[in-house]
């Protein structure tokens, strides 16, 4: 019997222990009764929605604009949570996801600003269901091809649409899109130059050391999508996520996922016991891609909107791919969670403007090495990894006993 030798440290023990704590934080979760339940998830919820405004110590400074940050989170967190459908549940490996991200962005403005003027929810659906299109024309030619191989088709996808949008002109070529249409305001239009309108106006929090005070100088308008906020934005895409989980745990949960489980732990056996896994491994690559142009839509039409052919460069795809490994494929709250470190670390290091790239990679590097199943593994994962602890304590046991 072979054994592994790890190196060990306090940073390599934090990140492996930190999985082992949210095992137990979810074990003591799910043994409360429903009522303490249902407080600690409302509980959590507002303060998810709320972060913008309180601008915690230490996870925001003033060269950023919190908002804004909190916005590409979780446009990432939302792009990892469709990429885990296609990696993490089917198997598989997805290297050009931001041809998707890229589609549902120009779907959108094409429909509300460069040839109509749809408003921005209606083109919405149109987006996702232009992207979902596109996944089901890419899989049904390429998911017959497995591995490295798929990899490589997938690869070229992500390049090709990106080459395509900026050699059409009718798609705005090099120049991109602009004065995309901003989601509707529900209540007063919002008045430049700081967005005042909406339902009504909420004020932030200013800290001086840690000590909170009311901001009454700086509101949010709740429900107004101007050019100077990027919080309401960031309150309307997390709540798109919300219900992207929801729908997430209810597919997961029902035959398709335990369809996908058995093609990715062993596709030629799932096809003997009669299972279809040629149209299962095109439905996760649909549905991946519906949450991906969903995404995109959201990110075409924020604050700026504006978007271009250099706004989907081939690193973003990569980046995607490494929110979900860093996460912990598989598992929707990992995905959730490398998203928001792969958008947050390179923001919060934008001071070190010189290296922040380097120490974004670096703590990728070394989250590989102590922790290469991810943050939040699955569950399937931690079982089996008890299981063959559980196996080899057998077999050393057994070994000693011979020689003795």
């Amino acid at each position: 019997m072979s054994t592994t030798t790890t190196p060990t440290s306090a940073g390599g023990t934090s990140l492996v222990t930190l999985g082992k704590r949210w095992d137990v934080i979810v074990e003591r979760y799910n043994s409360q009764p429903t009522i303490i339940k249902a407080l600690g998830l409302a509980a959590a919820l507002v303060f998810v929605y709320a972060l913008p405004l309180i601008r915690p110590p230490f996870f925001t400074t003033d060269q950023i604009d919190f908002g804004g940050v909190m916005f590409s989170v979780a446009a990432f967190a939302l792009v990892a949570v469709g990429l885990n459908v296609v990696i993490g549940y089917a198997g598989l490996l997805d290297l050009g996801y931001v041809g998707f991200y890229c589609v549902g962005a120009y779907t959108t403005g094409v429909l509300t600003s460069y040839h109509w003027s749809w408003p921005f929810f209606l083109a919405l659906p149109v987006a996702i269901a232009v992207t979902m299109v596109t996944g089901v024309l890419l899989g049904a030619p390429t998911l017959r091809v497995r591995g490295d191989y798929l990899a490589i088709v997938t690869l070229g996808f992500g390049e090709i649409i990106r080459i395509c949008v900026k050699n059409i002109e009718w798609l705005g070529a090099s120049a991109g899109i602009k004065d995309i249409a901003h989601p509707n305001t529900i209540g007063a239009a919002p008045q430049p130059p700081f967005d005042k309108g909406g339902l009504f106006e909420v004020p932030r929090l200013e800290w001086d050391g840690l000590i909170p005070s009311l901001d009454t100088q700086h509101k949010t308008a709740v429900l107004a999508f101007g050019a100077a906020d990027a919080i309401p934005y960031y309150w309307l895409i997390l709540t798109a996520l919300i219900l992207v989980l929801i729908g997430d745990r209810l597919v997961k949960a029902s035959r398709v996922g335990r369809a996908w489980e058995a093609t990715r732990e062993d596709e030629d056996a799932a096809e003997l016991m009669g299972v279809p896994t040629f149209k299962y491994k095109l439905m996760a690559f649909a549905l991946g891609a519906a949450i991906g142009g969903l995404s995109g839509s959201f990110y075409a039409s924020g604050q700026s909107g504006y978007i271009s052919p250099d706004s989907f460069p081939l690193l973003l795809s990569m980046l995607f791919v490494a929110a979900v490994i860093v996460g912990g494929s598989g598992n929707r709250w990992g995905a959730i969670a490398g998203g928001a470190l792969v958008a947050y670390l390179p923001e919060r290091f934008r001071d070190f403007a010189d290296y922040r790239l380097l120490i974004f990679g670096l703590a990728l590097t070394v989250l590989a090495v102590w922790r290469p199943e991810g943050l939040l593994p699955p569950r399937r994962t931690r079982r089996a990894k008890a299981a063959e602890a559980e196996i080899d304590a057998l077999e050393e046991g057994e070994l000693e006993g011979g020689l003795a």
